[in-house]
């Protein structure tokens, strides 16, 4: 048997406070042929953070140089912070034999929806915006009015879900990263990347 796979792009999505991080490093985690694109951001670093582990943490200058050269695969402004996937990053990885993860905000994930020509797509939605709500508190990053700044944007964000290729309800985590396993499983049997070939012997 001959298998002949192509690299996966997925896309993990959702409202802040969802969840999808915890997910998404949850599946680097179980399956080691998946890579994290790290991302370019203008916002301060958080104190557990690490330069290029969970960003790149770059000025808003050496953002609109690379907004000129059209580095960006998806670029967005989020809660008033900016935010860029790196195209080098992403060709890097699958270069390598990676399959690709991306763990960015709806806006963002919307434009590779539309830009990229092959990408798997999940939003991670809350069992309510109280539950949400209590998440984010709870988070102890923000102030109550970026909370509520957020809290306000999902609203918003929630409306997309269809176009994305699958939903998942971040209510009991074990039970969600069940549900995406099995999406991801699905997916790499999928003639779109899985073209095993029979030979005779």
């Amino acid at each position: 048997m001959i298998e002949n796979r192509k690299q996966m792009l997925l896309v993990i999505s959702g409202p802040s406070g969802t969840g999808k991080g915890t997910l998404a490093n949850l599946l680097l985690e179980h399956d080691p042929s998946f890579s994290f694109s790290v991302s370019v951001t203008t916002r301060p670093k958080r104190d557990y953070e690490i330069e290029g582990v969970h960003y790149f943490f770059i000025s808003d200058e050496e953002y609109d140089e690379l907004l000129e050269k059209d580095a960006f695969l998806e670029h967005a402004t989020v809660h008033g912070n900016r935010y860029g996937t790196l195209k080098s990053q992403v060709s890097k990885l699958m270069a390598e034999g990676k399959n690709v993860l991306l763990d960015i905000d709806p806006q963002g994930a919307r434009q590779v929806l539309k830009n990229a020509d092959d990408c798997v797509s999940i939003f991670i939605l809350p069992p309510s915006f109280k539950a949400l709500r209590e998440r984010l508190h709870t988070r102890n990053t923000d102030d109550p009015v970026e909370i509520n700044r957020r809290v306000h944007n999902a609203h918003e964000e929630v409306q997309h879900v269809g176009m994305y290729d699958y939903t998942i309800i971040n209510d009991d985590l074990d039970t969600a990263f069940g549900q995406l396993k099995t999406i991801i499983e699905a997916e790499k049997l999928s003639t779109a990347r899985y073209l095993p070939v029979v030979e005779e012997e």
